[in-house]
């Protein structure tokens, strides 16, 4: 991995927008900075296209989408993207799985809380799970204090036990039903709202992320970007970023912002 400051010129000029995670990424120790926030403005003002790509809950992904300057939002790892229509004046909801069927696994997620919480007893569903359309969230670092690495592996093994996918993020190990990560909703999105080849996008979109739920955008974007935390989860991922920025969390954000920005790449509106 490379510097972030290193990023060619001839890079930053191509790049017309920025996808990024959110916890740990855009917050720091479960806030958002105070630039972050404005940097996500700056860029906003500037007409880079801004889509957050999270494991957070379709309730927190209402929110976002219509509350943030953002372009959309994909959530529960790729379970769906949202966007607020300026047209329509409304909110455009996509599934990539279906609720009913969702639904009908409502059973056997029930099965696996129920064998985490007896096996791995120091866990504890997160906080946002009433929240949750898909998947189940387990927290081992938000609301409870840090767990080990064995305990985050033996979260993972009781999800894959019954065959469900399992990813773990800076603070969760979320688990579900279906066949879709993080970048597989991210291309739908960009294809089907942004109109862009996937040869395109790769050319002109950023992503920027901190940790192993993370990794699939690592591997398909070029242009990616780790916050100074991924350093904590090199020994485990097989595709890092590109490149790191020299800060942490959402300070590391407006970092990487601030190169985009003083590039002086005039975008179209």
């Amino acid at each position: 991995m490379k510097l972030i400051k290193e990023l060619p010129e001839k890079h930053s000029k191509s790049i017309k927008g920025v996808l990024f995670d959110i916890d740990d990424t855009f917050t720091l120790d479960g806030r958002i900075p105070r630039e972050a926030f404005a940097a996500l403005w700056r860029l906003h003002d500037k007409g880079f296209v801004l889509v957050p790509i999270t494991g957070r809950p379709a309730g927190w992904c209402d929110h976002i989408a219509r509350m943030w300057p953002v372009d959309g939002i994909v959530g529960e790892n790729g379970a769906f993207y949202y966007y607020y229509s300026k047209t329509e004046h409304k909110l455009i909801r996509r599934y990539v799985f279906d609720p009913a069927v969702a639904y009908e696994k409502r059973a056997q997620m029930e099965k696996i809380r129920l064998e985490v919480l007896e096996k791995v007893p120091r866990a504890a569903v997160a906080a946002d799970q009433p929240f949750r359309l898909f998947d189940l969230a387990v927290d081992f670092a938000e609301d409870v204090p840090q767990l080990s690495d064995e305990e985050i592996r033996d979260i993972c093994t009781i999800f894959n036990n019954h065959g469900a996918v399992c990813k773990v993020s800076s603070i969760h190990v979320n688990g579900w039903f279906g066949g879709y990560n993080k970048l597989t909703t991210a291309k739908l999105f960009i294809e089907e709202r942004l109109g862009l080849s996937w040869e395109d996008a790769l050319d002109t979109l950023v992503f920027a992320g901190d940790s192993p739920n993370d990794e699939p955008m690592f591997e398909a974007f070029p242009l990616s970007v780790g916050v100074a935390n991924i350093r904590k989860f090199l020994t485990v991922l097989r595709h890092t970023p590109a490149y790191i920025t020299s800060r942490e969390g959402g300070h590391g954000f407006a970092e990487m912002a601030d190169i985009l920005l003083n590039s002086n790449h005039q975008m179209n509106t």
